[in-house]
């Protein structure tokens, strides 16, 4: 071989170590990248997802079933305070309707004492109205003179309000029994939605790789989302 034909092999030569160079340096850097980028992601399947979403479901109904449970002892509370306040609202009506009883030692009246017994009135109502003994209403009837007779001698007057006092607190009761009923049919309704969801959640892993049966997808197929309607 001469000079020359060796110099036109030389080329040739280094570009078949090249490749065979960048075909190891490919094979390598393959080699290097993690598996996980090499494997496929999986699928998550529709069923696999609705579990996902069921249980996700279940734990905010549990949440729920927390707070309309606890709204309902509060209610409970609350009835307990209101029967309290009516049952001492009553005691104190029959104890002054007892002192009531006995007569007044004079009818007549002393010049201007009508407009001291209004004022009596009118203070006595506002300080039951602070202290929520009278509501709002019952206030205004009070100051309107709307079936009251603002001329009453203040025993007579403390009869009076003292049966203000007792109806209101009745109001009171009644309108928090009602209200621990309510909350109790909440609670009734979030146990039953906790408990539907968590059967549901408990039975749709177990769905998840279940094939659909073939008729079911068959029946699928035939029908479209605008057809239903009219079949049914």
């Amino acid at each position: 071989m001469d000079s020359a034909a060796f110099l036109s092999s030389v080329p040739q030569a280094v570009a078949i170590w090249l490749i065979i160079i960048l075909l190891v340096a490919v094979a390598a850097a393959t080699v290097s990248i993690p598996r996980v980028l090499t494997e496929p992601a999986p699928v998550v399947t529709e069923r696999q997802r609705y579990a996902e979403e069921v249980a996700i479901a279940a734990d905010r109904a549990a949440g729920t079933a927390r707070r309309r449970r606890a709204e309902w002892v509060a209610a409970q509370t609350a009835v307990d305070e209101a029967w309290a306040a009516y049952e001492k609202a009553d005691q104190a009506c029959h104890r002054i309707a007892s002192a009531a009883a006995y007569p007044l030692v004079s009818l007549r009246r002393k010049p201007g004492e009508n407009v001291d017994r209004q004022r009596y009135l009118h203070r006595a109502a506002s300080a039951l109205c602070r202290s929520q003994d009278l509501s709002i209403d019952q206030l205004n009837d009070v100051f309107a003179h709307r079936g009251w007779n603002p001329r009453l001698h203040p025993v007579l007057q403390e009869a009076v309000l003292a049966q203000a006092v007792r109806a209101h607190r009745l109001a009171g009761y009644r309108e928090a029994v009602e209200k621990e009923q309510i909350a109790w049919r909440g609670v009734l309704a979030a146990d039953e939605a906790l408990c539907s969801l968590r059967a549901e959640a408990t039975a749709a892993p177990l769905r998840v790789d279940d094939p659909e049966p073939t008729d079911q997808q068959w029946w699928t197929e035939q029908w479209t989302a605008t057809e239903f309607p009219a079949a049914a």
